[in-house]
């Protein structure tokens, strides 16, 4: 079982959030192959070393691609970030994209439903 986030962890993965979605934001729709991409959850390991970044996209038939130009970029993502939050962290920590899958899930609850 996971234990509780403590608040120093919380305050981070949620300025980690809010950059990278104006990293991704900044980049445009085109950047990720016309695809709508929102970074939907940051989780953030108790030694503030790693952060998994869940991100949704939409349509979900781009998520292989932009997941693949996520990886590609990432450290160039994770050096814009450093830029961002240097004054605030001592390390950058290392980002660990994850498809967000609720949305897809909602999708598939719906069309359950209208059968």
């Amino acid at each position: 079982m996971e234990k509780q986030a403590s608040t120093r962890q919380l305050k981070v993965a949620r300025e980690i959030q809010k950059d990278l979605a104006e990293i991704i934001r900044s980049k445009g729709m085109a950047a990720f192959g016309g695809a709508l991409v929102t970074v939907s959850e940051v989780r953030v390991s108790p030694d503030l070393s790693v952060a998994k970044v869940f991100v949704s996209i939409f349509p979900s038939d781009k998520q292989e691609s932009v997941m693949q130009l996520l990886e590609e970029n990432n450290k160039a993502i994770r050096g814009e970030l450093g830029h961002l939050v240097a004054k605030q962290f001592r390390i950058v920590p290392e980002l660990i994209f994850l498809l967000d899958s609720t949305l897809d899930y909602a999708e598939h609850i719906e069309e359950l439903l209208k059968k």
